[in-house]
């Protein structure tokens, strides 16, 4: 997704990090060092062969052995690696270190959501000026686009989540069902579980996830977020795809057919264990979460694609993934954007990223490799799904952005479209309640708002 109607500056747009402020778009709380003037790719290497120790923050599991192989390819590096916890917990930190000045890391994981407040921040650098353009090619479009904003890079791609449905395939034989390959499916299949067994449902919803929200918002068309000009964000949760999104699960909620239930809890994955859910509506990295945490299903589950709106091309939308950014403060950028670079399009890093700490692949190298294309996968009974996982990434929907804070917009959709979901009320209500939320939290940051309404 190209982020196309991004400002064309990004000091012109730069959105408060780390406190509201009165009026006015504010500007960078860190403004980036200005690079090496004419940075080549000799520059960088010669970086990476100077003794220099680089602080990198990410919650990838295993990771210490990838980056051994690159301490190993480059022996003046050394990567002090620390997890300083996932997604929300490090960037809080992260926050907290940026405001002090002191304790930033050179490197750190950022997921694309969060990626877009950090960029116009001024807090990580744009990496087009270290020749990071360059890499595009070597990336699937889906993930490149969520680190280039408007020409600047502010990430190397790391990961994606191609959105997907991994099913309980015992379930549905037990039902005498097949897994629905439309939306119009899905509803008629969903209404065939409670019928055939009333302790089953198709699916969960989780009131408290508004990335999953996002990401079938997404396939169904809708685009409520945007940035239209330097001073004016869109922010429309009433626009034709997210209606259409509405009106499915709010008939869905209210029939009973789904399940409102917080995922990644000890009840949830009981109940997953169980056979309640016949299906997880998911990312492609969700094999290797369900091993880890329900090891005892294995061989049950199977991959089908996401059902689809109507009968023509088959569209697609992620869940998940991140980048790996440098630091506007580090002062070994060259090093760090050299670290970045290797360990996310290295193919030997990328086959370990893989391979050690199941992180779906972003690199079309890998994605389109025979190696990867092969693998049996162990829980979902053998399955080659990573074909159906790379098909899903090739089909996802271009034009989706993120708000600028959207780590703000993720905290208040529990408490409106959430509550729409929790008491299977009208999920325009919740909508309308969560564009107000933003539009008012928009207009305190010093924007304007598009539609005025």
């Amino acid at each position: 997704m190209r982020h196309s109607t991004r400002v064309t500056a990004v000091a012109a747009l730069s959105v408060a990090l780390f406190a509201p402020v009165a009026c006015g778009v504010p500007t960078p709380h860190h403004a980036s060092q200005p690079p090496p003037p004419e940075v080549r790719a000799a520059d960088i290497e010669r970086a990476l062969q100077t003794r220099t120790t680089l602080t990198f923050w990410s919650w990838v599991p295993n990771l210490g052995k990838t980056v051994a192989l690159f301490e190993r390819r480059y022996p003046k590096i050394k990567v002090n690696l620390i997890d300083a916890g996932r997604s929300r917990i490090e960037y809080t930190k992260l926050r907290a270190a940026l405001k002090a000045g002191t304790g930033v890391p050179d490197v750190a994981q950022i997921e694309y959501f969060a990626l877009p407040r950090f960029a116009f921040s001024g807090a990580v650098t744009d990496l087009n000026a270290y020749g990071a353009e360059g890499l595009a090619g070597r990336f699937s479009p889906s993930a490149w686009d969520q680190v280039d904003l408007n020409g600047s890079v502010y990430a190397v791609p790391q990961d994606t989540g191609p959105m997907t449905m991994i099913y309980r395939k015992d379930v549905f034989d037990r039902l005498g069902l097949a897994p629905p390959r439309t939306w119009t499916e899905f509803v008629t299949v969903a209404e065939a579980i409670r019928r055939k067994d009333p302790r089953v449902f198709v699916t969960s919803v989780d009131p408290t996830d508004s990335g999953i929200a996002d990401s079938l918002i997404w396939q169904a068309g809708g685009r409520p977020f945007g940035i239209e000009n330097a001073t004016t964000i869109r922010i429309d949760l009433q626009d034709r795809g997210t209606r259409r999104w509405a009106r499915l699960w709010t008939r869905l909620s209210r029939e009973k057919l789904v399940n409102p239930a917080v995922t990644w809890t000890k009840p949830w994955w009981k109940d997953m264990a169980k056979g309640r859910y016949a299906l997880w509506i998911t990312g492609a990295w969700a094999p290797g979460v369900i091993q880890g945490a329900i090891p005892r299903t294995k061989g049950l589950w199977r991959a089908a694609p996401l059902p689809r709106w109507d009968t023509g091309k088959p569209v697609n939308a992620e869940n998940g993934g991140s980048g790996v950014s440098v630091l506007a403060t580090s002062g070994h950028r060259l090093a760090a954007y050299g670290f970045a670079r290797w360990l996310n399009s290295d193919p030997e890093a990328v086959r370990s990223l893989n391979t050690v700490s199941g992180v779906f692949p972003a690199t079309t190298g890998l994605l389109e490799s025979k190696e990867f294309l092969d693998v049996e996968i162990p829980m979902l009974g053998g399955q080659r799904a990573n074909r159906l996982f790379s098909e899903g990434s090739a089909q996802v929907a271009k034009g989706w952005q993120y708000l600028p804070f959207q780590l703000y917009a993720n905290s208040v959709f529990a408490g409106s479209v959430g509550r729409s979901l929790s008491h299977a009320t009208n999920l325009d209500t919740g909508l309308m309640a969560w564009e107000q939320r933003l539009s008012a939290y928009a207009r305190r940051q010093g924007f304007k708002v598009s539609p005025d309404r």
